[in-house]
């Protein structure tokens, strides 16, 4: 590394030290003032918990109140901004998200605590009262799940509450419709009462009439012909959730997290939830009994190893053609992306309905990595993003096997009414 190099080098730190305000300052000591795509995000993640209104000295958010360093920063201290009202608490999520793929763990635990002091969170966190008036919305249960392990014991229980009341309000909004659409797509009759040649049962119908079969005419002509029925069989389609704890897919994780755990009270689904960053961890248990409890098994933020969960989700794909794989990312793939991306090639090409979902929220347009989106498109995966409420049209239309590339142009465009 040249002197020149190290000399940028430098000068990004100080950026990082200082914040915005000090950037035209360092412009004329060279470019690496100007930050690159990861020191932006840094600087973000660092400006939602110090940029804003002066404190004193030593004061809470003052200059020098708080100091950390360490591997990955130059021994940055992070205490020299200023804290400020800045971003509302909700929105903490994403930040603390980033903070933890960016910064060493020491460093993470004094912006978080951080977080706590400056942002008005500290008196909410320790006091069950005041927890009990937030309205519970998808941003605060993000926000409670980046900082669950700094949840004080006495105020534990409020937070569950809050979790689980919106955990209930986003099944019941989205169950029914889901349910309808599951059953949409897997019973033949539900367009007409009367049967038809799409709903014959012909293994059901030939068994049971093999005792009627003319010799002479080498025909089998069947005394009772068996239809299916509203009843279908269990596990009739498998369905992998495949989602990335990335701290900027706050809101997708908990939507598909939830989403998963309706799918798992279907029998003619079998249904696996994984949650990845760098690690993978199968939340196909939790997601069957307590949804809650699955929120608060997931950790936002890490970095991302796509292609690491899709290995481990592959063992579960046992009939491909009869399976629904759907990876909630924005595909900024810091493990193998080739491998990741041969791996769903050679899985759409199996047969697997697969989807790539950029973002499952009400927000709007996904932030991703366009170069991957446009290579799964050109094997004919989908990438797009899909509110939560066209999920619906969008599992039964997998399931029926239409053309996912069209239904997936379809949503967008919905989407972008």
């Amino acid at each position: 590394m040249t002197d020149h190099t190290l000399d940028q080098e430098k000068v990004k730190r100080w950026r990082l030290i200082l914040g915005e305000a000090a950037e035209e300052k360092l412009q004329p000591l060279g470019a690496g003032a100007t930050l690159d795509e990861e020191s932006r995000i840094m600087d973000e993640a660092l400006a939602a918990i110090y940029d804003g209104t002066a404190g004193s000295p030593g004061s809470p958010g003052g200059p020098g109140s708080r100091q950390a360093g360490g591997a990955g920063t130059g021994g940055v201290g992070v205490g020299s901004r200023k804290a400020g009202l800045g971003p509302s608490a909700p929105k903490l999520a994403k930040w603390l998200g980033d903070i933890r793929t960016f910064f060493p763990t020491d460093i993470v635990s004094v912006i978080q605590t951080d977080a706590i002091e400056r942002r008005g969170l500290k008196q909410l966190l320790l006091e069950p009262e005041l927890l009990s008036q937030v309205k519970p919305d998808i941003q605060m249960v993000a926000t409670l799940m980046a900082l669950k392990g700094m949840v004080p014991e006495q105020t534990k229980e409020t937070a569950r509450q809050l979790v689980q009341a919106v955990v209930e309000e986003i099944t019941k909004r989205l169950s029914q419709e889901l349910q309808r659409a599951v059953t949409g797509a897997l019973n033949r009759r539900r367009h007409s009462p009367l049967p038809s040649i799409s709903g014959l049962d012909w293994d059901r119908t030939i068994r049971r009439n093999l005792k009627h079969y003319d010799q002479e005419r080498k025909l089998l002509l069947p005394e009772k012909v068996y239809f299916f029925d509203r009843a279908r069989r269990s596990k009739e389609w498998t369905v992998i959730l495949d989602i990335d704890q990335s701290g900027s897919m706050a809101n997708s994780v908990i939507y598909a997290s939830i989403i998963g755990s309706i799918f798992a009270s279907m029998p003619a689904l079998d249904t696996r939830v994984v949650a990845f960053d760098t690690e993978v961890v199968d939340l196909s248990e939790q997601c069957a009994t307590d949804p809650v409890d699955m929120l608060f098994g997931i950790q936002l933020g890490g970095g991302t190893d796509i292609n690491k969960s899709i290995a481990y989700c592959e063992p579960f794909i046992s009939e491909p053609k009869k399976t629904l794989f759907i990876l909630v990312s924005d595909l900024f793939e810091g493990g193998n992306r080739s491998e990741m991306l041969l791996r769903l090639e050679a899985m759409h090409q199996a047969g697997v309905k697969v989807l790539c979902l950029l973002a499952l929220s009400d927000d709007g347009k996904p932030s991703y990595d366009e170069n991957v989106a446009k290579k799964l498109a050109s094997f004919g995966i989908p990438c797009f993003g899909c509110s939560p409420d066209r999920l619906p049209e969008l599992i039964e239309g997998a399931l029926k096997g239409q053309d996912l590339v069209q239904l997936a142009n379809r949503i967008t465009a919905a989407n972008n009414l």
